[in-house]
């Protein structure tokens, strides 16, 4: 199929294109604006960062950082087990969420090879996303040394309970645009399906082409009131007289 074919098919359907687009938009612009609940995200920071006494100072050595790392992995399921949720819900009672929510909404995470372990909490809001990654990290740091024997957490950073975030869940601008170009591919990929099915012929030029022979009549379509046209009569004159000819149409 030719360029121009495929054009000619967008052109014949573009109403069902536009309609498509249309309301595609409005059902994604409604669920961005009225019925989507924005989320917040706030982030703590916290270090395993266990060190060897020689001598009465602090060092560190490669073993220590090795033991460390592999601490994490433990360190991530601690976190979200009943025992620091518990305390978490037992030590800010202002805090309104259960354990279970807690743990749903707590999210750890730590780059390959690296000390730094980050806690993200998502909420319906900044504020008290913020408080409850704040609490998490302080509970589990308190925590530590009596569930792990060994004290080597420190807070690198919290989160800002007074600063207001951006939702990580909505932005009606990108979701109109994606929206917009998603409703598009629909749009033609219905209208080139619907086009494939149909094997029907609309013109004598695509019943020539297909079949490569000339086309030699046709029959049109007759209009119902065609249809219905009275009886007519038509006076011809041939030589000197005359005679009435009856035409039916």
């Amino acid at each position: 199929m030719e360029l121009k074919q495929y054009l000619k098919i967008i052109r014949k359907k573009l109403w069902l294109i536009a309609l498509i687009v249309v309301v595609v938009c409005v059902l994604v612009g409604v669920k961005s604006y009225v019925f989507t609940t924005p989320l917040y995200q706030a982030n703590a920071k916290i270090i395993v960062n266990q060190v060897s006494k020689s001598g009465g100072s602090a060092t560190v050595n490669y073993s220590d950082v090795q033991t460390n790392i592999m601490l994490i992995n433990s360190y991530k399921e601690i976190i979200r087990s009943a025992a620091i949720l518990n305390k978490v819900v037992e030590t800010y009672p202002d805090l309104k969420a259960s354990p279970r929510e807690m743990a749903s909404n707590i999210s750890v995470s730590s780059a390959n090879n690296s000390q730094v372990m980050n806690l993200t909490y998502v909420d319906t809001s900044y504020r008290e996303a913020a408080k409850k990654v704040n609490a998490i990290a302080s509970v589990f740091k308190d925590q530590i040394p009596s569930i792990m024997k060994v004290d080597n957490i420190t807070i690198l950073n919290q989160a800002e309970e007074n600063a207001s975030g951006s939702p990580i869940n909505t932005n009606p601008i990108v979701t109109l645009l994606i929206g917009f170009v998603v409703s598009i591919m629909l749009a033609l990929g219905l209208v080139f399906l619907l086009d494939y099915l149909d094997q029907t012929y609309k013109t004598e030029a695509e019943l020539e082409e297909d079949l490569g022979l000339p086309v030699l009549a046709s029959v049109t379509r007759i209009k119902k009131s065609d249809s219905k046209r009275s009886r007519t009569t038509k006076n011809e004159k041939v030589g000197e007289g005359a005679y009435v000819t009856s035409v039916n149409q």
